[in-house]
Formats: C-alpha cells, structure tokens, sequence
C-alpha cells in the first residue's frame, strides 16, 4: 500500500479507536465511579460498613481483574451481540472494553479515596453531614486529583486494549497493524500505527497530568 492510501487508512482507524477509547471511557466512568465508591465507605468502620457487601463486591472486581482481555472479548461475544447487534467492528468492541476496565478504575477510585485524611471525614460526621455529603463534599473532591490521574491511566490501558481488539475485527488502529504490518508484511504500516498509538498515550498522559497539577493548586 502506498502511503497516499495508506494516510485515509490511518485516519480512520485513529478516529475508530478514539471513538472505542472514548465511549468505553465514558461506560467505565460512569460505572466504576460508583462501585469504588461503595468499596470504600462499605468497607469495616467506614461511614456505611456493609462488611459483607463489601467482601462481595471485592470478590466480584478481583474476578473481572483476573481476566486476560483477549480471553473476555471472546468470553463477551454472545453479551456483545445482545447489547449492540454484532461482534464485530468498533461499536461492538466497546462492550469488552468497558467490562475489562470498569473492575480496573473501581479499584483505582478506592486508592485514591483510601488518601483522603480521616479527620476530614469524621469532621463532616461531626457536623451531621449525610453519607451522600460526606462522598460528594469531601472524598471526590478530596481526591479529584488522584482521580483524574487514576482516570488517566485507565485511558491509556483502553489505548492498549483496543490495539488487542483489532486481532478479532475491532476495528482501530490494532485492526489496520494486524491486517496490513502482520497479514501482509508492511512492516511500514506496523511502524506507523505504533507511532500514532504512542503519540496518543503521550498526549493522553501529558493532559492527564496538567488538569492534575491543576486541580492540586486549587
């Protein structure tokens, strides 16, 4: 493949895997936000101890972090095709991406509010705030920093995840690696889609630590 094909080429497979990378990230949000919360403050002498929910959603996290990604994505197949129609193509790969990160960034979000000083907590207790007050006025905001640095590595894992889905038609800049530099030999189109991989991990990485530092001079 010349390279004035090869360009439309790499284009839309960056804009595949931002689109992956983008929606996944929203899903794992949204999602591991919540049970990381809950991990914490259900934990033994924590604000809403529940020592065996808290045993139970850290048995079912562990399970989801023990998982190899390329085993999932096959395991989620029938899952994929229930929620999005196909197994195949970038749409469908945001299913395993999301399952395979969610467990990952729930855990993340623990360790970072596991940092907030206790006597900021037992504080807002003192005062009469409510469970819901002491998790959105002090925790969060507490470990906004932390937690955007933890988000950003959860990014960066997906960047890595989405190139493995290309190995079963995920779609992305793995997908054009496998089909042209391995497949065919390219070995020019391997060099370049691990170029735009590792300049969008740096760029990624690069934000993350700026709204970081940001957030930390507030």
């Amino acid at each position: 493949m010349s390279w004035p094909d090869l360009l439309p080429e790499l284009w839309q497979a960056t804009l595949e895997t931002l689109y992956m990378v983008g929606i996944a990230t929203l899903f794992t949000a949204l999602l591991g936000l919540p049970l990381g919360v809950l991990l914490v403050i259900t934990d033994r002498g924590n604000i809403l101890a529940a020592p065996a929910l808290n045993r139970v959603l850290a048995a079912i996290i562990n399970v989801g972090r023990s998982l190899p990604f390329i085993i999932l994505l096959v395991a989620v197949i029938p899952l994929t095709r229930l929620i999005v129609g196909t197994s195949i193509g970038s749409t469908a790969a945001i299913v395993p991406l999301t399952i395979a990160a969610i467990p990952f960034f729930a855990r993340v979000v623990e360790t970072a509010l596991r940092e907030v000083e206790r006597g900021l907590i037992e504080a807002a207790q003192a005062m009469g705030a409510t469970t819901w007050q002491i998790v959105t006025k002090v925790l969060l905001p507490e470990a906004l920093p932390s937690l955007v640095l933890g988000l950003t590595i959860t990014i960066i894992g997906l960047i890595g995840y989405s190139a493995m889905a290309g190995a079963v038609g995920g779609g992305g800049l793995g997908d054009l690696a496998i089909r042209y530099g391995y497949q065919r030999f390219q070995t020019d189109v391997m060099i370049a889609t691990v170029v735009l991989l590792i300049v969008l991990v740096q760029a990624i990485q690069m934000l993350g630590d700026w709204i970081a530092r940001r957030l930390t001079r507030r």
